[in-house]
């Protein structure tokens, strides 16, 4: 198993186990560190805005045009903001760091 680094909206940073396979969003909102993931991962909330830490961002698939749409929508939106529902876990993926966005 890996680790996603997430620092929550208070600023503390925490080390979480990842599951292969599981969306970034279900890792984040089971160790409850702030993320709702109201839709289940079917990119139509937002609810799970993450900004990805700008070292991570070439490592991960490019948003698709639903994603995108979505993050159009967020009032506040930073350069390298995804959803987290839209990111897969993998062993690739490995210490991967991000920051929950502030509601």
């Amino acid at each position: 198993m890996g680790v996603i680094i997430v620092t929550d909206r208070s600023g503390v940073t925490h080390e979480l186990e990842a599951i292969e396979g599981w969306r970034v969003m279900e890792i984040l909102r089971d160790y409850k560190v702030g993320i709702e993931g109201t839709c289940g991962g079917a990119c139509s909330c937002a609810t799970c805005h993450v900004i990805v830490d700008e070292a991570w961002v070439p490592k991960l698939h490019p948003a698709r045009d639903e994603e995108t749409e979505m993050l159009d929508q967020i009032p506040v939106l930073h350069d390298t903001s995804r959803l987290a529902c839209q990111i897969i876990w993998d062993d690739s993926l490995d210490g991967l760091k991000l920051t929950i966005a502030q509601d």
